[in-house]
């Protein structure tokens, strides 16, 4: 099959969430014999990976995108006065359109895959009669993500945020209606799209139920080896790509709530946060303590970090779809602390292959019953690995794939 791929980011290097799901099912669709023309935004810095993404794709085509506060200013007021999301205006570029099209055009594709929300603006079209099969790759459920970024907003934001979480919804609705098929990672989510496609057309939620797969993200199970981690130690690790504001908000509460609750029973625990472009806040919350908490910024290797860790904390509080560092963790042998919200989607045990509180409080108790328990840390170490092998490696969940595309 030919196959025209739409993705906002660069999916490679696999080293974030939405890059490592991209990949493996590039990965997964060149194994199959199908020829995958991929056209994606691209930053300065990503542009050095295009040829390791022409080894896997028969065609790449890139145009350029860039992100500023006034640029974003523009595209809120372009949002408010058209009625989109301004997630949809942000990356409405004409240079993207453009290059849809004439691909579109020019080229014959028997299916047409949007990689997250923003693309499939680019594949809505009304009179598509003879064009390919459309199918919409939700990473998430986005309208819940900004439905539950209220509570962290200041009180000011919090009437936009409110009409953006349903105008996603709204926008998510039709998507789903629309489009021939739509891909979910988890099942919470498949009910949440359908939810958005009921306040937009009541009458179409049994057809949509139909034409929704549900796939969960994957990792490379054989890549990723158990860590080796140093015994006895007392740091503990989060990481993340802090500028996505889901990420922040996690982080800062297990620092403003979490960490001092743990600090004042462990006074020789550490944190380090690592992660690209963190906020103002963090940097300042090190500097401040900086002999018990460190920030890294990016880092191009993670080992010697998991290495030196006893544990990784995920606290999440507003998300959707699947969280990939606990994938990663699970198949590193990582003992790992999250939220109900972080594990959501995820079929791991509490108690047996991750530990979940979702209260301050019960944060910092399982975080300093791992510390205090190498046992415990061993016990979750081994069944995490375990799940991670038989659930979540590409070669087995993408499979799946294939009911859609054939």
């Amino acid at each position: 099959m030919r196959l025209l791929f739409l993705t906002q980011i660069i999916p490679y290097p696999p080293d974030s969430g939405p890059r490592i799901k991209t990949w493996h099912v590039l990965r997964y669709l060149a194994q199959r014999g199908h020829r995958v023309t991929l056209a994606s935004y691209v930053r300065p810095d990503e542009e050095a990976y295009v040829p390791v993404l022409k080894q896997v794709c028969e065609q790449v085509y890139t145009t350029p995108i860039q992100r500023s506060r006034a640029r974003d200013a523009y595209y809120l007021l372009r949002s408010f006065l058209s009625g989109r999301p301004f997630l949809i205006e942000r990356d409405d570029l004409p240079n993207m359109r453009s290059l849809v099209n004439r691909l579109l055009r020019e080229e014959t594709f028997d299916y047409a895959l949007a990689d997250q929300l923003t693309m499939t603006q680019f594949l809505l079209d009304e009179n598509r009669q003879g064009k390919p099969r459309i199918i919409f790759d939700a990473h998430n459920a986005v309208w819940t993500i900004v439905e539950r970024m209220k509570h962290s907003v200041p009180w000011l934001l919090k009437p936009a945020t409110y009409i953006e979480a349903q105008r996603v919804k709204h926008y998510e609705g039709v998507l789903t209606r629309e489009f021939d098929h739509t891909l979910a990672v988890t099942e919470v989510d498949r009910q949440y799209l359908l939810e958005a496609v009921q306040e937009v057309d009541r009458s179409a939620v049994a057809a949509c139920a139909e034409k929704i797969t549900v796939i969960p993200i994957s990792i490379d199970t054989q890549l990723l080896q158990p860590i080796q981690r140093n015994l006895g130690s007392k740091n503990i690790l989060t990481l993340g790509t802090l500028h996505y504001p889901p990420n922040a908000d996690g982080i800062r509460w297990f620092i403003q709530e979490v960490f001092p609750r743990i600090r004042r029973e462990e006074p020789q625990v550490n944190l380090v946060i690592v992660g690209k472009n963190p906020p103002r806040d963090f940097v300042q919350f090190a500097a401040e303590n900086s002999q018990n908490v460190k920030v890294t910024g990016y880092v191009p290797d993670l080992k010697p970090y998991l290495a030196d860790a006893a544990l990784l904390v995920i606290p999440v509080r507003a998300g959707s779809g699947m969280r990939v560092r606990i994938l990663e963790a699970l198949a590193e042998g990582m003992p790992v602390v999250t939220t109900t919200i972080g594990l959501e989607g995820i079929e791991a045990a509490p108690g047996e292959d991750v530990l979940v509180a979702d209260t301050p409080s019960a944060f910092a108790e399982a975080v300093l019953a791992l510390l205090r328990n190498t046992a415990l840390q061993d016990k979750l170490a081994q069944n995490s690995r375990r799940l991670a092998e038989a659930r979540y490696d590409w070669r087995v969940v993408l499979k799946k794939l294939d009911e859609v595309i054939h």
